[in-house]
């Protein structure tokens, strides 16, 4: 007899995940609910909103095809849905897994539902934080060695397969110039439900609409990991930083929005990846890239996000209040004004109400006749991927989106949102302490002990975005000097006391003093800032 229900959430697509994993249609029903206000709560890329959508739909057809009783509603609130499932169906208890963002779990709570933990990460939160204990500095090193041993990848007996715990200097080569092929992405022709979900996203949404790329059933993610293993890693590694204008994806997996939303486990993954390596088709520089990007960096922001939060969500030590740049909101989205202010609600505030996502604010309605650009070539190269594909790689938001925030002083909050709404593979635990400690060193040094602060000569090392850019990346002063450059040299004056006691910054900081055109320097980030703010750059 059935008797309770379990509450399956949008990014937890897992049959063996938690309260679901032992779970049988004769004991449980299953409840999902598509939210009104959450689809409202921001402007989501097209592809972000259509993948997660689909997802959920889909699986709760694999559920029901099990022989579970799903009861998949559409609601005005979370909060409302679950209330219309206790209403029709009154079960002794409702269950789910673990949320995976603060507010959601905060919801759960409010709501009386039972919470079982989680194992959609390898490390639990919990975990996590009896490891950071005590410790004065997280480096994700220490905490990714642990991880290696403890679950035993790449490892031969007590040492590192290879006999080196990180293969990263051999991972950071410039793009190559031989004009070779990438691995082209599976596709997956779109069906009925596709369209369906595509005719109900809100007109706030905003980018192209998805061609097939981004698998939306368990059943495709799995044939998107068997591309990766066998096409895509063997040629992973030397490259995984470069950039380049002809190729938006170049020889990364692109499977971190399965793992995210729990169309795969990080576990299988990686068991993939060691299986590969250990038959001789994946090199070992390739092989721990991948599985550092896994074990190590992905369930260490997991870790950090958890441990720091709520508080966390309002760091700003580097006081950056500018508000996103009109290139952000107008290139990509096409939306006049998306209102994600400085002062906009939080998960961290106090007085999270019964519903958090009721605190969002609202957008206006997209601005199709907007066609506002940038002469920033690396900037635009980024913008045009996220509006194609509602992703850029690793390098491409830190070094080219983050980087550009991080030197023009754009509020942390801000940024974390656009991020957050912009990528399929957002979510509030990816986004804010890749954003705040990473990208805009806003959490003062808590993840990175330096800011990730460059001009244009790292951007021009690391792509050939600069070789048919207007900008110089070689002048600091004068209408054609690249925006990174001079804003860099800004960045550094402007904190430079902050700067000068740090051990990795020092360095740049009295090479500032020593400009003789810093004056020059500082009034022409003044005007690129200006031209920022007006959308004109």
């Amino acid at each position: 007899m059935v008797v309770d229900t379990i509450w399956v959430l949008g990014d937890q697509l897992d049959r063996t995940l938690g309260a679901l994993g032992d779970a049988t249609p004769q004991s449980s029903r299953v409840v999902m609910v598509e939210s009104v206000a959450k689809m409202a709560s921001q402007p989501w890329h097209r592809q972000r909103a259509h993948l997660i959508l689909t997802a959920m739909r889909r699986f709760a057809g694999d559920l029901a095809d099990e022989g579970f009783e799903v009861d998949y509603r559409h609601a005005p609130t979370m909060a409302a849905g679950i209330a219309g499932h206790i209403a029709d169906h009154t079960p002794d208890r409702v269950l789910a897994t673990e949320a995976n963002s603060f507010a959601g779990q905060r919801l759960l709570e409010q709501l009386g539902v039972v919470t079982v933990a989680s194992d959609h990460f390898l490390c639990h939160r919990n975990d996590f934080a009896q490891w950071a204990s005590g410790r004065k500095l997280l480096r994700m090193e220490d905490f990714y060695r642990v991880q290696r041993r403890r679950l035993g990848y790449l490892m031969d007996g007590d040492e590192p397969a290879g006999g080196r715990w990180n293969f990263d200097a051999d991972n950071r080569e410039p793009p190559p110039t031989d004009g070779r092929a990438w691995p082209t992405p599976p596709v997956t022709p779109l069906d009925a439900t596709d369209h369906a979900v595509l005719e109900g996203l809100p007109p706030t949404c905003w980018g192209a609409d998805p061609d097939g790329t981004w698998a939306t059933s368990r059943r495709e993610a799995l044939r998107r990991l068997d591309h990766a293993i066998t096409r895509v890693l063997p040629v992973f590694g030397p490259h995984e930083d470069a950039m380049l204008s002809t190729n938006w994806h170049l020889a990364h997996t692109l499977l971190s929005p399965y793992m995210n939303l729990g169309l795969l486990r990080p576990d299988e993954v990686c068991d993939a990846v060691e299986a590969a390596y250990r038959a001789g088709d994946v090199p070992i520089a390739s092989a721990e890239g991948f599985i550092r990007q896994v074990i190590g960096w992905r369930e260490y922001v997991w870790g950090t996000y958890w441990l720091w939060m709520p508080d966390y969500a309002r760091a700003n030590e580097l006081g950056a209040h500018r508000p996103l740049p009109p290139v952000f909101t107008t290139m990509t989205t096409g939306i006049a004004d998306t209102n994600i202010a400085a002062d906009t609600p939080t998960t961290a505030d106090t007085d999270i109400p019964a519903d958090p996502e009721m605190t969002a604010d609202t957008s206006t309605a997209p601005n199709t006749n907007l066609s506002v650009g940038t002469e920033m070539n690396c900037v635009r190269n980024a913008m045009a991927d996220i509006h194609d594909y509602g992703w850029t790689h690793h390098i491409q938001r830190l070094m080219v989106i983050g980087n550009l925030c991080l030197i023009a002083g754009v509020d942390p909050w801000a940024v974390t949102r656009w991020m957050w709404s912009s990528f399929v593979d957002g979510a509030e635990w990816v986004m804010l302490p890749n954003v705040v400690g990473m990208a805009l060193h806003a959490d003062g040094g808590r993840m990175a002990s330096k800011p990730y602060a460059a001009g244009g000569n790292y951007i021009d090392r690391m792509s050939d975005y600069c070789g048919d850019c207007r900008f110089d990346r070689r002048k600091r002063t004068g209408p054609d000097a690249c925006p990174f450059t001079t804003l860099y040299w800004d960045f550094i004056a402007r904190h430079d006391e902050r700067f000068v006691s740090n051990a990795r910054m020092a360095r740049q900081v009295h090479a500032s003093r020593r400009l003789v055109d810093l004056p020059a320097v500082r009034e022409r980030a003044t005007e690129v800032l200006d031209a920022l703010d007006a959308g004109t750059l």
